[in-house]
């Protein structure tokens, strides 16, 4: 291990090379109260994270970076074996009721940070268990759930209250929390899957990213798969159309479940392996990711899962309406004369038919679904994200703020973090006339 020569790259600011130093030294406990200060959930990030500050790290400009993230996983861990990590309730309450709606890491952040302040908050939860995509959009093997439950149980112990499966907008009404609250923070997410509108759409077999990870975990949970309510990948020959992080957890979990075979549609062109002479350090290496999914079934298959630059072109259905196959077609990227942007064509004549008995779509995200904001009458930007002054969380709506995806779009867990600590500070001076949160 090494002090860390760093430039953070981390949205939450962490101080890096504080906290490695401390660990260099010894001094573990003081080690977890710097990470601590700018972030609240290092048992969440050390695990999911990609390491923005690894990529910043002054020491990867001629050689390998810090291990940041492993340090960051060792001090956390640490903590919770020693009793660094157990709870600490407020000694002072404030009198205030917040409503946080939404569990995710956003929520949750939000929520941790004005209960330290003393204020009271309960978090609803339309599902049956609490994390959000902590829960049921990040697969076990990525985040055991056990790590999600500990720390509620602590939040809870802090003085936290959770109310799960409770759909807010459909099962209470937004006036009794604007009633019962003094303020309420909108934290559901960017939960609106992006779809893919090709001929045989109604094909069965074509399944939201999304559901097929949620209805795995859960199954998992509820049952270690014994209730088979999951979409069953075994002996199937499975196409995932996505090329993001999503995307690599339906082909690890694909495998797991025993897929005849596993392909992965990216529309984008292969990134280099190595860094190009305009991407260079301190800024985001733009190289290949091989991630674990596509590493299993590299090691399992034989190659690699990716097929670039290429769409789906049409479902291809049997006589009962089952999916069967999968038309593709490759594509060329080409600069518009008149914009200036880049664009995609088709390339005539090269479509290629895959079997596919399931498909899953992992697109992305298009933004807050729409019940959740009409319940409250927020506005919406361009985006379909509640829209709000720049660099704000407060709402068109009174006494009503947003935060995380739901406020600036689909993003990494790091940023949600962020996000719900900095929505905490608003919530609070709106509340207190002043506020001592730290946000970093």
């Amino acid at each position: 291990m090494m002090i860390c020569g760093m430039t953070s790259g981390c949205p939450l600011h962490n101080l890096v090379p504080e906290w490695n130093d401390l660990v260099y030294t010894g001094n573990w406990e003081q080690a977890y109260n710097r990470l601590k200060k700018t972030n609240n959930f290092p048992e969440f990030t050390s695990r999911v994270c990609p390491a923005l500050c690894e990529a910043a790290c002054t020491c990867g400009l001629n050689g390998d970076p810090v291990s940041t993230k492993e340090n960051e996983y060792a001090i956390i861990e640490n903590a919770y074996a020693e009793g660094y990590a157990a709870a600490k309730p407020p000694k002072v309450r404030t009198g205030k009721k917040v409503a946080v709606i939404g569990s995710g890491p956003s929520g949750l952040a939000t929520a941790d940070q004005l209960n330290k302040r003393g204020h009271q908050v309960t978090v609803f939860e339309r599902s049956d268990r609490v994390g959000g995509l902590l829960m049921y959009g990040i697969p076990n093997m990525k985040l055991e759930k056990q790590i999600v439950d500990r720390k509620v149980r602590i939040m809870e112990e802090e003085g936290v209250t959770f109310v799960t499966g409770v759909d807010v907008g459909k099962d209470i009404k937004a006036d009794k929390l604007l009633h019962d609250f003094d303020r309420v923070v909108l934290a559901c997410g960017a939960s609106n899957p992006r779809d893919i509108n090709a001929p045989g759409r109604d094909a069965k077999g074509i399944y939201f990213a999304v559901d097929f990870l949620k209805a795995n975990t859960k199954s998992l949970l509820d049952s270690d798969f014994a209730d088979k309510k999951y979409v069953d990948t075994k002996g199937k020959n499975v196409v995932i159309i996505g090329g993001g992080d999503t995307g690599n957890d339906c082909v690890g979990t694909s495998i797991r479940h025993g897929a005849k075979s596993v392909t992965q549609i990216e529309m984008m062109p292969k990134a280099p392996d190595k860094r190009a002479e305009n991407n260079p350090w301190p800024e985001w290496p733009k190289v290949c990711k091989t991630d674990y999914g596509q590493e299993e079934a590299i090691a399992l298959y034989g190659h690699d899962p990716r097929i670039y630059e290429s769409t789906v072109k049409e479902f291809v259905k049997d006589k009962n309406g089952n999916l069967k196959a999968v038309k593709i077609v490759k594509l060329s990227w080409e600069k518009d004369p008149e914009t200036g942007r880049m664009k995609m064509q088709e390339i005539p004549g090269s479509e290629q038919l895959l079997d596919a008995e399931i498909v899953l779509i992992a697109a992305g995200f298009l933004g807050t679904q729409k019940y959740i904001a009409e319940a409250f009458g927020v506005e919406l930007n361009e985006r379909t994200n509640v829209k709000t002054a720049p660099g704000a969380y407060k709402t068109s709506v009174d006494n009503v703020f947003v935060t995380g995806d739901m406020h600036r779009g689909q993003s990494l867990v790091v940023w949600a973090i962020r996000e719900g600590r900095e929505a905490a500070r608003a919530v609070d001076e709106s509340l207190m006339g002043y506020s001592n949160l730290v946000v970093q």
